[in-house]
Parts: C-alpha cells; sequence; structure tokens
C-alpha cells in the first residue's frame, strides 16, 4: 500500500535523527559517512534514516563514481509547509482576537488595578 506524499513526509520528519540529517543537508550535500560523523549509530542506520527520507521525497541521492552524496530537496518540502501555513494562519487569526477581547476587557477596567 502506498501512502499519500504528505504522510510519507510527515512520518519522516517524526523522527529527531531525520530532522537532524535534514538540517545537516540544508548547509549542502554530503556523504553517508559525513552524516553519521555526529550520531552514536552505525553507517547501516544511518542508511535506513536516509532512505525513509528519500522514499518520502525530501532527499534524494547521487551518484558521482563511488561517492553518493545525499541532498536535501527544498521543494518537497512545500507541501509540508504549505499544509502548516494553513494553520499558522488560523493560530495567529485566533491570538488577534485573543488580544483584542484583552484589550477590550483592560480598557473596560476603571480602577486601573491589574489583578
Amino acid at each position: 500500500m502506498r501512502t499519500d506524499p504528505l504522510s510519507a513526509q510527515f512520518a519522516a520528519l517524526a523522527d529527531p535523527t531525520r530532522r537532524a540529517i535534514l538540517a545537516r543537508l540544508s548547509e549542502g550535500e554530503t556523504s553517508v559517512n559525513d552524516l553519521a560523523a555526529p550520531f552514536a549509530m552505525s553507517l547501516p542506520a544511518i542508511s535506513r534514516h536516509l532512505k525513509v527520507l528519500e522514499n518520502a521525497g525530501l532527499v534524494s541521492r547521487g551518484r558521482t563514481a563511488q561517492w553518493r552524496p545525499a541532498k536535501l530537496e527544498p521543494l518537497a518540502m512545500k507541501g509540508v509547509a504549505d499544509w502548516i501555513d494553513q494553520y499558522r494562519h488560523f493560530w495567529e487569526s485566533s491570538f488577534d482576537r485573543l488580544d483584542a477581547y484583552l484589550k477590550s476587557i483592560q480598557s473596560g477596567s476603571d480602577d486601573g488595578s491589574r489583578h
């Protein structure tokens, strides 16, 4: 069964190691050995994390002779960002309404005291 891209991307992003890998790849493409350096895990474990990110479309792997650099696919993050952005607008609107309500309560106070 194949999941939709957004579900695969969120599943990939759910793991802190994979998020750290993406953060490193945002600086530029690199090898599995370089990606593995800061982690206390084996190269095969890092490769499995990369495979999940690759299957979600967030990372691609090139091939230059024996070197298979991993690189971030920023356009793949657009779907995630667009989905989250819908909710950002909701929360901003909610906070604006709450701010206006709190200001109306404060301006209605005659004695100026704060509790």
